[in-house]
């Protein structure tokens, strides 16, 4: 038996953040997002015929993937997605797909972003090779994938994306090979979903007020990006994600994933940032951790975090032990 072509996607990190709905079913944005792509985590997809009349889904092993085990609502949404591009092609071949990745899933490090990437890009490419229709393109995949989880359309392009309706597009992005790291406050899986998190933000008094602040800020993040400034870059980006988790804490019901340990590893952050002549970028996803992008001769700036906290898990770029192929 043929061994199947494992396809492989990366997450990304929103500068500008997606988060709220005009359409829930079709996953698009109530305002425009910029990302950076994160190449070193990536998820893995196999997709092989079966006989049956359902596609089935099963975890995929294999050297420094991590153990995964998917909810019986995370394989309905995971195999619905794939039926939505097998409907595209008109395929009725039934599927197993297997799926891991090289980090920790369902804790704000956009694993739904690179695993929904990976199976749109491994079913597109191996349907398009039985029914060519010319949907294989990155730029007609990022529009699929955005029907199975709206932030995976930004994974298609490298090393900056924007996404403004449909599907993302490449962002000419100044800045470039970026030193990347997180710090893993909390890898458990979070109380409250990304999806779930779209649906309770307009809930939020401050909800429309920040429509008007994310155009402000994409004007000023454009300038930022084309005078090459990368500390105004850096202070657009921290006043986004702090936004963001205001919108949380502020909705009805509230919630947050940011807890006081949280808050205080934060304020360090900022008192040390305030100290350096080159910024790091700091931000959250809906989730615990936090992420860093530097300027690539700024890379010791993040190295010196880990013995700042010495207690916690930093991912990092550069020293990525986790599978970059299989």
């Amino acid at each position: 038996m043929l061994k199947s072509k494992v396809y492989s996607a990366p997450s990304n990190i929103a500068i500008i953040k997606y988060m709220g709905k005009t359409s829930a079913q079709q996953n698009l944005p109530t305002n425009a997002s910029i990302s950076y792509t994160l190449n070193h985590l990536r998820s893995f997809v196999t997709i092989e015929p079966i006989a049956g009349e359902n596609d089935q889904w099963q975890p995929l092993a294999g050297d420094d993937l991590l153990s995964m085990e998917l909810s019986e609502k995370g394989k309905t949404k995971f195999l619905n997605h794939l039926s939505r591009i097998k409907d595209l092609w008109g395929v009725k071949q039934s599927y197993l797909v297997r799926s891991a990745n090289n980090f920790p899933s369902d804790c704000g490090i956009a694993s739904s972003s690179s695993s929904f990437a990976a199976l749109t890009m491994a079913a597109a490419t191996e349907f398009e090779k039985i029914r060519p229709n010319g949907k294989a393109t990155a730029e007609a995949m990022s529009k699929i994938s955005r029907l199975g989880s709206g932030s995976s359309c930004r994974s298609f392009f490298d090393p900056w994306a924007v996404w403004e309706t449909d599907g993302a597009q490449k962002w000419n992005g100044q800045f470039k090979d970026l030193n990347h790291s997180v710090i893993l406050l909390d890898s458990t899986k979070k109380e409250v979903s990304s999806s779930d998190a779209h649906v309770r933000v307009p809930s939020s008094p401050l909800f429309t007020e920040r429509q008007k602040n994310v155009k402000r800020r994409l004007e000023l993040l454009e300038t930022a990006n084309m005078n090459k400034d990368w500390n105004a870059f850096c202070a657009l980006a921290i006043e986004e994600f702090e936004e963001m988790h205001q919108l949380f804490e502020t909705s009805v019901p509230s919630f947050s994933y940011r807890n006081d340990k949280t808050m205080s590893v934060l304020k360090r952050l900022h008192q040390i940032n305030g100290e350096l002549k080159s910024k790091m970028l700091i931000t959250m996803d809906a989730g615990n951790n936090i992420h860093f992008l530097t300027l690539p001769d700024h890379r010791e700036d993040l190295q010196n975090l880990a013995e700042l906290f010495p207690q916690n898990t930093f991912i990092n770029s550069w020293l990525f032990t986790g599978a970059q192929s299989v």
